[in-house]
């Protein structure tokens, strides 16, 4: 097993999650197994109950694991299935040394940071890294590990202590350091500045651990004179310091660390069994990336939600917007709407920003109304959902989305004024949407259905069952406390709201879709999380078809998209939604 840690100087949020998977993309393209840890030095046991403000989205893993958005970012470029051990945290690490002290394992001694905690963590590092990601159930040969936060930071200390150790433990030749550092430019001077790499690296150094690659990020190309100050102050060859400037699409940067020569570096570095030969998969990202640069008719939605101010917030819907709008050669332009601002106390309040909200979401191609949590803005989401209903416009309710599509329905169609969710008026006469069995109110954390469970398709015209390839039923990721109210649903059916998709004991309403509209569709679990470059999620594929005017042509060639909306290499990934063929 080799292992490849990535580390980062100077600020956080520099890049750590991009450039750990693209290093795991170029390794898996040379036909390696590849799995990915991502390690959060904060106290939480998982991600579960922050707020999108915080560390942005949380994302949602098969076996219900609630972690870091990193993780999506290794699932999508290296078209993996991670658990929830894959995402480490001081908290899971303490929690289990402590049950062991409680059971009595340390046999009497002072349990401490060193060696018990670092043990812990090279433990958990060597057992997750031997699990199988993908398919084939095939034990990885590489494991990158994504240390999150910023090199010198105390909450960090253990893990760098546990790693200076690890490297001796598995020695020279299958351990590896990445460490990513800024070099800023101020516009003052227009000069690339080395001081903050060297500070970093030499803190880095201090600590035990010596980087055999530095991967600088800077705004524009890094000079050749810049590129040899930094590696001779921080004991690096020229050629171990990689550039990585901003870029028009993150699918260049593992291009960028090819071109460089990351992969014979490893080689070299890790005596990795790797044929120098030129990799397919690498094609297909080149032709991403080149297509994404040159597209030239746009499509817009309106993402209506609560926490539009951070647009990691909702990380992998927007991902999931771009492969769907990338698959259909159309530039995408999404217009954050913040749903209060769409509500009648805004108009009171804020005139300007409420009429600036609805021109936006007025002007857009497709309405999209994410998951969310609370009651703030609700309203608004409602609001935005009766406008895309009556004036036909293509409309997909994810989660809380399609809860509230539905409370839409009732209210306006079914004429129950009171309509809502148990979540928002606990009192309401017409409960349309009502918290689960098994949700405990007493506790926040891992309370929620999470995880992968199967739809099954109720009916044989369902656009989106057209749109999955015609399955009966789908597997999809779920994060929700709350559900339809499974009595109720033949009023809905009787006015034209159809449950195409309900689980496996047909308790559970899964998929809605409103008839005489082009595209108006509800789904209570999360698709976004399943999305992947080349296999955009249906869902979502359906609203920029819709929005792009393409939809009925789609269905009626039998889920096709024309020759040159299609990939020319699609090794390893043979169809886009299970249906992109060349005609």
């Amino acid at each position: 097993m080799k292992y490849i840690l990535v580390t980062g100087g100077v600020i956080s949020g520099i890049g750590k999650g991009i450039i750990a998977s693209s290093v795991g993309t170029i390794l898996k393209s040379c036909g390696l197994h590849v799995t990915a840890i991502k390690i959060d030095p904060y106290i939480n046991i998982d991600a579960g109950t922050f707020s999108p403000y915080e560390h942005g989205e949380v994302f949602v893993l098969d076996d219900g694991g609630e972690v870091d958005l990193d993780l999506g970012n290794y699932e999508r470029f290296l078209d993996i299935r991670l658990t929830k051990d894959n995402n480490l945290t001081t908290g899971k690490i303490y929690q289990s040394v402590i049950t062991k002290e409680r059971r009595g394992d340390y046999l009497g001694k002072t349990v401490q940071v060193v060696p018990h905690i670092t043990d812990a963590i090279q433990e958990w590092v060597m057992r997750q890294a031997k699990v199988s990601v993908d398919d084939d159930g095939v034990e990885p040969q590489v494991c990158v590990i994504e240390l999150g936060g910023t090199v010198g930071d105390i909450e960090s200390m253990p893990f760098i202590e546990a790693f200076r150790q690890f490297q001796f433990k598995v020695k020279r030749e299958n351990f590896c350091n990445i460490h990513v550092s800024l070099v800023p430019q101020p516009s003052t001077t227009g000069e690339q500045k080395t001081k903050p790499t060297q500070n970093s690296v030499r803190e880095l150094r201090g600590l035990g651990l010596s980087p055999d690659l530095i991967v600088c990020r800077c705004s524009t190309p890094l000079d050749t004179a810049v590129k040899e100050k930094i590696s001779m102050f921080c004991h690096v060859e020229p050629e171990q310091v990689i550039c990585i400037h901003d870029v028009s699409s993150i699918y260049r940067v593992p291009l960028l660390l090819e071109d460089q020569g990351m992969v014979e570096y490893f080689c070299k570095r890790l005596d990795l069994p790797i044929e120098m030969r030129p990799r397919r998969m690498l094609t297909k990202w080149k032709e991403m990336s080149d297509r994404s640069d040159r597209l030239l008719e746009h499509t817009s939605i309106a993402l209506v939600g609560k926490y539009t101010k951070f647009s990691d917030s909702y990380a992998s819907v927007i991902k999931a917007l771009e492969h769907s709008a990338l698959a259909i050669n159309h530039k995408l332009e999404v217009k954050y709407i913040d749903s209060a601002d769409l509500e009648q106390s805004t108009q009171q309040e804020e005139p300007v920003k409420y009429h600036e909200a609805w021109q936006k979401l007025c002007s857009a191609d497709g309405v999209l109304v994410p998951g969310g949590f609370g009651v703030r803005g609700t309203e608004g989401k409602i609001q935005a959902i009766n406008w895309a209903r009556k004036q036909k416009k293509p409309f997909l309710g994810v989660c809380l989305g399609m809860q509230l599509a539905v409370c839409e329905f009732a209210r306006n169609m079914l004429g129950w004024q009171d309509a809502n969710s148990t979540e928002f008026d606990p009192e309401t006469k017409h409960p349309v949407v009502i918290d689960m069995p098994e949700h405990n109110p007493g506790q926040m954390g891992g309370t929620m259905r999470l995880g992968k469970r199967r739809t099954i398709f109720k009916s044989n015209s369902s656009i989106l069952r057209k749109l999955y390839g015609d399955a009966d039923h789908v597997d999809e990721r779920h994060r929700h406390r709350f559900e339809v109210n499974p009595e109720l649903k033949h009023h809905f059916e009787k006015k034209g709201l159809h449950f195409v998709g309900q689980d496996t004991e047909g308790q559970r309403m899964e998929v809605i879709e409103l008839e005489d509209h082009a595209y108006f569709v509800g789904v209570q679990y999360h698709p976004e999380f399943t999305s992947r470059p080349i296999k955009p999620s249906p869902p979502y594929f359906g609203l920029l078809l819709a929005a792009a005017g393409k939809l009925q042509s789609y269905l009626l060639k039998g889920c096709r998209l024309s020759p040159r909306d299609t990939y020319s290499d699609r090794s390893g990934n043979e169809e886009i939604t299970q249906s992109v063929e060349h005609t």
